[in-house]
Order: C-alpha cells, then structure tokens, then sequence
C-alpha cells in the first residue's frame, strides 16, 4: 500500500492519527516544525520524536523530497537550477543577483498549457500541477543557493517560472501562504510577486481573497490582433475583460500593479503602440509600473529584440504620459534561463 505524503495531510488528520497511536496530539506541531520551518527530508532528524514515533512515521507516510538535478551559473551571477520531484519530472527555478536584491524566480506547473508564441515552456506540453510543498521547497532550495554562492539572503520571490499560475490556483496559494507564514518562511508578502498571462476570472478571485502580494500581468501588446497572435490566451481574455479584473482587483486589494511589456521588433514596439499601451494602463486607474523586458530568442520562434532607438523612444512616449517605466536587461541568457527560455535544456558542462 503506497505511503500518504504527510505535507498533504492536514494538522487535524495529523493529531488524529498520533492520538491513534497513543501519542500526545501536540507531536503534529512539532512534525510540521521539522517539514516546513527546518526543512528537513528524514525521519530520524526529528530529533525530539522518539524512535518509536519515528518508525510509525516511516511506515505510514514518505517525505517527498526535491533535489537539484543540475545547476548552472551563467557569466552574469544569474544561477539556474533544474528541480527533480518525487516522480522524476523536472522544474526549473533561477536565483536572479541584481546589487542588494537577490530574486527567485519558482515555477508552478510542469510545462504549461498556454502556448505564449515567444516562450519557451509554452512549446512544451503541461504534464502537472506543482504541489504547494513542491512550489515552497523551490523558495527554500533557491534561497539555500543564495546563501552558498553569495553569502546573501533572498530578498524577493517572483511566480514567473515554467506555467501559469492561476491555472494552479489553490496549490499556488498555499503554496505562498507557506512561504509568507510563520510556521514556515515567514517571509512578507509584499517581497512577492505573482506574474500571470491574465486569466481574468481569477484575478477577481485574487481580489476576492485580498491577496497581499504583488500582481504582475504579461501584457506584451494593448492590441487584441496583436496580443491573440503572440498570445492565444487573450482570445478568451481580452484586453475588455483584463481591464475589467484589474480596476476590480485594485478596488479590492490597493496593491501596485505591474505589467511585462516585451518589445518585439517590427511588432509591438512603435508610437502607435506605445500609445495604446499608455490608454490601456491608465484606464485602469490603480498604480502602475511597466517593465520593458528584451527579449530572449529561443528555438521554436522566429522574433527580434526591438533595436535600442525604437525602445529609447517607446519608453519616452509613456514616460510622457507620467507612467514608472523600467527596461529589464536580460539575466541569464547564456544558460538558457532568462525570461521565456525556461524549457529543461541544461548547457553541457566545458572539458
């Protein structure tokens, strides 16, 4: 009979069972201490069960553990690490070094389902949702390697990885509510954000939630032509029904609201639409910061980085219009693990 895995059994399941087994209910505290808080991945760490407990432990439930499979370190600092689960599959995760600020960048799903022409996890199919226990041991794994290779603690955490994470709404959840909880990382919620291609319904539940971490929307085009060609989502999502979510979402939550703007030589970097792109984020009537992120060429897609005059001049415009705008260089890009490029592919190590 397979084991249950005990980071999906609930404190209440939890105490039951010990009562069960003639042990004092206040042992689950002490169990869920050792999972989450210290992170540990055996049972006979648990140094304050007795070896009794710990055997019962053994038998009936596992500690699905989270390895790194291989890690990567790119020219620029930038550190890549791909993730092996319990049942062989593979994430990746990126720590992002950038002065102070020293940014995990944690997946969600196992491949993903929206098929984004310019990404390279949308090429892959989506095998699973990530458990809330996988998406937690990601933050701590990466948090580990800031401490190792920079002798520095994380200072922010950003849901942009591999899938989208409003199609894993309730692990994600728990998953960050794990990570901001005392019981756990005790991290603040605002050194987080959440980045979504925009599935409008759940940015209302978002709302309705009154999550306090920070939303991020990949926009890339305010053009519904343009933005279903790149972005088939937005076929179901319009820009209509984003901005719809959005004005709800900050109505709600009073939290800034961030939006991705790849620019795209040829495409969606012109005044035309810079200016579309400014009506759109004003209307929204929340504060806004746009980040202008290069773009990262990958096998599957043909398209160009906008050249630095057209990028130069996008910005102005929408500065022009009292819009924070920043442009992200890209980090990482020699191993593969810049924005949109994260597919599983490890460089080979040099002789």
């Amino acid at each position: 009979m397979a084991k249950k895995d005990i980071r999906k059994i609930k404190t209440s399941e939890l105490k039951t069972w010990l009562e069960e087994q003639g042990e004092k209910a206040f042992r689950a505290s002490q169990i869920e201490d050792w999972l989450w808080k210290k992170g540990i991945t055996h049972w006979d760490e648990m140094a304050n069960l007795s070896k009794e407990l710990r055997r019962k432990l053994d038998e009936e439930f596992e500690i699905r553990k989270l390895t790194i499979a291989t890690s990567q370190k790119s020219e620029d600092g930038t550190v890549k690490a791909a993730f092996r689960l319990y049942d062989s599959n593979i994430v990746e995760g990126v720590l992002i070094p950038s002065g102070e600020r020293m940014t995990a960048c944690i997946s969600s799903q196992v491949g993903c389902s929206l098929t984004c022409k310019f990404c390279a996890t949308g090429y892959m199919d989506r095998k699973r949702n990530l458990d809330p226990a996988e998406i937690y041991d990601q933050a701590r794994a990466i948090a580990r390697i800031a401490e190792t290779e920079f002798e520095h603690p994380l200072t922010n955490i950003v849901m942009m990885g591999m899938g989208e994470p409003l199609l894993n709404y309730a692990n994600v959840m728990e998953g960050i509510n794990r990570i901001i909880s005392p019981e756990g990382m005790g991290w603040s919620p605002k050194r987080i954000t959440l980045s979504t291609a925009g599935i409008a319904k759940m940015i209302k539940k978002l709302a309705d939630d009154e999550v306090r971490f920070n939303l991020a929307l990949s926009l890339h085009a305010a053009d519904d032509e343009k933005r279903n060609q790149i972005m088939p989502i937005n076929e179901t999502n319009t820009l209509s029904a984003l901005k719809e979510a959005l004005r709800y979402f900050y109505q709600k939550t009073k939290n800034q609201i961030t939006f991705e703007y790849i620019a795209f030589h040829g495409i969606n970097e012109s005044q035309e639409d810079a200016a579309k792109l400014a009506k759109f984020t004003l209307s929204i009537g929340a504060p806004i910061k746009i980040n202008i992120i290069e773009y990262n060429p990958i096998a599957e897609a043909d398209f160009v980085n906008a050249h630095a005059d057209r990028l130069d001049a996008f910005k102005a415009y929408l500065e022009s219009k009292r819009l924070i705008v920043n442009i992200r260089r890209s980090r990482g890009k020699d191993i593969d693990a810049a924005c949109g490029q994260l597919a599983n592919k490890q460089k080979p190590a040099e002789a």
